[in-house]
């Protein structure tokens, strides 16, 4: 167990985009001894996600964007499938997650449920993202999604059926960390 955590130095390396800093710290180990260690970690704020669902025909919606770091490490075309999701700027993960929802999806949705939080990658990145699910159906579709044009977004929705969804995990189609939860959440908890 880790005690005693001291932080020695916080240097700024980047706020290009987030804030990108280089900690120095220390911390009392169990054999009585301190040990000193520098990481970098990556500022970006909270998220939300949420995974539409519709019981009845057995469909989810999930979105399909280009995301540069996938092309940067072997995504040939840098096109990455994905549920809905948002950073949280000045509001509560659910008023995002339904403010994304209907940017990303044309979708206004009336009850979401959280479900869980998870921290995304610890070892580099301090954000916690809230997931959701909520039901949806075509007469809560208030136009074509796609994201925000000022926000440079350009994302297509995509409406499949569930299993069909879980194949592209298998297959490798799917590959976003936080899809492949909801997806699963689902599965596991027999919401369709």
């Amino acid at each position: 167990m880790i005690d005693n955590i001291k932080i020695i130095e916080s240097k700024i390396l980047s706020d290009n985009w987030y804030i990108l800093r280089k900690i120095t710290y220390e911390y009392l180990k169990d054999d009585g001894t301190t040990q000193t260690q520098s990481r970098e970690a990556y500022d970006r704020g909270n998220g939300a996600t949420i995974l539409l669902y519709n019981k009845e025909q057995q469909l989810v919606i999930l979105t399909r964007q280009f995301r540069m770091p996938t092309f940067l490490n072997g995504n040939r075309t840098g096109m990455l499938i994905e549920a809905c999701a948002g950073l949280l700027d000045e509001d509560n993960a659910e008023d995002c997650i339904r403010r994304e929802t209907e940017e990303e999806t044309g979708y206004q949705i009336k009850d979401v449920r959280k479900i869980f939080e998870a921290y995304m990658s610890p070892g580099s990145v301090t954000e916690i993202l809230h997931f959701f699910i909520a039901e949806y159906s075509m007469e809560m579709k208030i136009n074509e999604g796609g994201g925000l044009e000022q926000e440079e977004e350009n994302i297509e929705v995509l409406e499949m059926h569930i299993n069909e969804a879980m194949k592209m995990i298998e297959i490798g189609e799917i590959k976003d960390a936080k899809t492949i939860m909801l997806l699963q959440y689902i599965k596991l908890n027999n919401i369709l």
